[in-house]
């Protein structure tokens, strides 16, 4: 196992700068993801880590070695691709193995590991068959086996269960999760899937166009949001990010939406009377919006009409236009609205989130 350290790394393909001046930290056994949407540079991270791209600047450390001149092979990395990389005219127990007779290891050691990992991986019944006669879920576990197998310093994976369907998807998080307390191996795990970020991850870093966002543990990433891009990219149903304008009231400030005056004091209200941030993004979770029916002395009620609504189950989505704005709510299973039926909102000031509508910064 091996701390890896990535210090100023830049990568650019032809002046497009694909990584850009990152900085990251990934300790000895962590369990870290990467996430961010398409092209935002996760995936270059990790080919620079696995040797496959060279830096344009910076360092990539591992186990305290800088390796930016190391061939892949010297690294002792194993790496899961996103289509698996198994040799198509090799069973699956000559996939296992291939790496271990590459390190010319005794033959009786070879079928004792492969039997271990068949044996917790549950493919011992695939072994003697050709990855074309493999499910992509079956494919997937024997290409963690043939990683587990290489008993690396750290496991890169990249997207590895974006081939997969949304039940064996969730199957597989668990056996991610399970495998990683039996080998707690540095581990960094590339994906755009939140979900996965937020399941599996003990620290999330999450990317957008080549640059961190922000770093943090996943339920830490949701509730302080360090960006209204973090706090948009984080959470399912996605945050309501509504236009408000400051409105300077004696010694508080006012935030005007959806024809209504959100109270901001305290602190938060003192950084933006001394600000420049006018115009402003107010951040409200689905789960932060309540249906009611009379008025709440401390909380603002605004009302609006039903325009969908989405049972999933234990939960209702609900999207609520409220004059030129929209919500999206989330209520319990059942709530009794109507497609075109008023209803009345209560909004929680206290979770409320603040955002610099021209930098994007949180405010409060």
């Amino acid at each position: 196992m091996a701390k890896i350290v990535l210090e100023g790394v830049t990568k650019r393909f032809k002046g497009t700068t694909a990584v850009d001046d990152l900085d990251l930290e990934v300790e000895d056994g962590e369990f870290l993801v990467i996430v961010g949407p398409s092209g935002c540079g996760k995936t270059t991270t990790l080919r620079m880590l696995a040797g496959f791209d060279t830096p344009t600047s910076g360092s990539v450390m591992i186990g305290g070695k800088r390796v930016n001149a190391m061939p892949p092979k010297d690294r002792n990395l194993a790496m899961v691709f996103q289509n698996y990389a198994l040799f198509p005219h090799m069973t699956v127990a000559k996939n296992l193995s291939f790496g271990m007779k590459i390190r010319h290891e005794p033959r009786a050691t070879i079928e004792s590991e492969i039997a271990r990992i068949a044996d917790m991986l549950g493919i011992e019944p695939l072994l003697g068959r050709k990855p074309s006669q493999l499910s992509g879920g079956e494919r997937q576990r024997v290409a963690l086996g043939r990683a587990l197998l290489r008993k690396p310093q750290a496991f890169l994976l990249d997207e590895p269960l974006s081939n997969l369907d949304a039940a064996l998807r969730t199957q597989m998080r668990t056996e991610l999760q399970r495998i990683h307390r039996q080998f707690p191996v540095t581990t960094i795990y590339v994906t755009h899937d939140q979900v996965e970020a937020m399941t599996m991850a003990d620290r999330v870093a999450l990317m957008d166009k080549g640059r961190l966002q922000q770093i943090a543990a996943p339920q830490a990433m949701y509730e302080e949001p360090a960006s209204a891009f973090v706090a948009g990219f984080i959470g399912s149903p996605k945050i309501n990010l509504i236009p408000g304008r400051l409105r300077k009231t004696g010694s508080s400030v006012a935030v005007s939406c959806l024809s209504c005056d959100i109270p901001v004091n305290g602190s938060a209200g003192e950084v933006l009377r001394n600000g420049s941030a006018d115009e402003l993004l107010v951040g409200f979770r689905p789960e932060e919006i309540r249906p009611t029916v009379v008025d709440a002395a401390d909380l603002p009620v605004v009302t609006g009409t039903v325009e969908v609504i989405e049972p999933l189950g234990p939960e209702t989505h609900v999207v609520v236009r409220v004059g030129e704005e929209t919500l999206t709510c989330k209520f319990p299973a059942r709530a009794g609205l109507s497609v075109g039926g008023s209803i009345r909102l209560e909004l929680d000031v206290a979770q409320m989130k603040l955002f610099d509508a021209r930098t994007g910064d949180r405010i409060r």
